[in-house]
């Protein structure tokens, strides 16, 4: 397996983007991540790629994750292709079922769908809504022309021009069982999130390798990735408390490692349960960027091989 290791910029606001990016490529850092934050100063995660990408020749380009229902699919994959095509092979794509604010569901209104009985908002009808869309937008990106009738989507010999010459991968987030059994189902990946051990994330990929299986495909062993929060001071109780509400039967320390020694113990645990893609999301950034890379390429960039 080829482990990698690239940096989640979390909430990062627009005006410190470009040193960051600057600051990764002069570094050789593998890749960058861009969450959905829509209710903070982040950047939009297309936009900070596209903005990322050229203005670098070397540093990988992520989202980890983008919300895909209530997002148009064969609008996004007109973009994803565009991307791919103007930096080959630097473009990571993971997609999510909603945002991380049950507020800004909102600003993903989900398409209606013929007979349609449940409510707009209901988890049910979101998940039923990224099965199509993920179906629609596999099928954009690797056919030159595409006729679709489903539920939600409809329509008739769409084509969104050239394609990649290597089709772009398509990972998924999410922990749930629900979750699971869509990555097994339709992704080339997954980015685990909400995990709180390297246990669990074994049993993860047993269980998404069990639906691949009958779906009647496989996962690449390579393609099984994490996001994993790293502190560099003890963490505020505040913190600690909220993680024990969170994962009431996880030791705090598997889910917030502080300190490199810490963090380079646990990605070697991940990696012999089968993780060889990791992205690290600073929980602060004491003494700024610059110093958190720094350390960054000096104390994990060696696991990568």
């Amino acid at each position: 397996m080829k482990v990698r290791i690239g940096i989640g910029s979390g909430g990062g606001s627009p005006t410190e983007l470009a040193d960051l990016v600057d600051r990764l490529e002069k570094l050789e850092v593998d890749s960058l991540w861009l969450s959905e934050h829509l209710s903070t100063p982040a950047v939009d995660p297309l936009v900070g790629m596209a903005f990322a990408l050229g203005r670098t020749s070397q540093l990988k380009v992520g989202t980890g994750v983008a919300v895909l229902p209530g997002r148009n699919p064969v609008l996004l994959a007109k973009q994803l292709s565009s991307l791919a095509l103007l930096a080959p092979r630097r473009v990571l794509l993971v997609l999510g079922l909603g945002p991380a604010r049950l507020e800004d569901r909102s600003a993903f209104p989900l398409p209606e769908a013929r007979g349609e009985t449940r409510p707009a908002g209901t988890v049910g009808r979101r998940g039923a809504v990224f099965d199509e869309a993920l179906e629609v937008l596999r099928r954009l990106l690797r056919e030159p022309q595409v006729t679709f009738h489903g539920e939600f989507f409809d329509f008739t010999e769409i084509s969104i021009g050239e394609l990649p010459t290597r089709p772009l991968e398509i990972w998924l987030g999410g922990s749930t069982p629900a979750a699971l059994r869509r990555i097994g189902r339709f992704g080339d990946g997954w980015l685990a999130t909400g995990v709180d051990s390297p246990e669990r994330v074994a049993a993860g990929i047993a269980e998404i390798q069990r639906n691949a299986a009958a779906a009647g495909r496989r996962i690449d062993d390579d393609h099984f990735g994490l996001s994993l929060r790293v502190a560099f001071e003890p963490p505020p109780a505040e913190a600690v408390e909220a993680l024990r509400r969170r994962f009431p039967d996880s030791d705090p320390a598997l889910v917030l490692p502080v300190g490199w020694a810490t963090t380079r113990k646990l990605i070697g645990e991940y990696i012999a349960v089968g993780v060889s893609k990791f992205v690290i999301h600073p929980f602060s950034t004491p003494g700024g960027w610059p110093s958190i890379l720094d350390s960054f390429a000096a104390e994990l960039m060696p696991l990568e091989n």
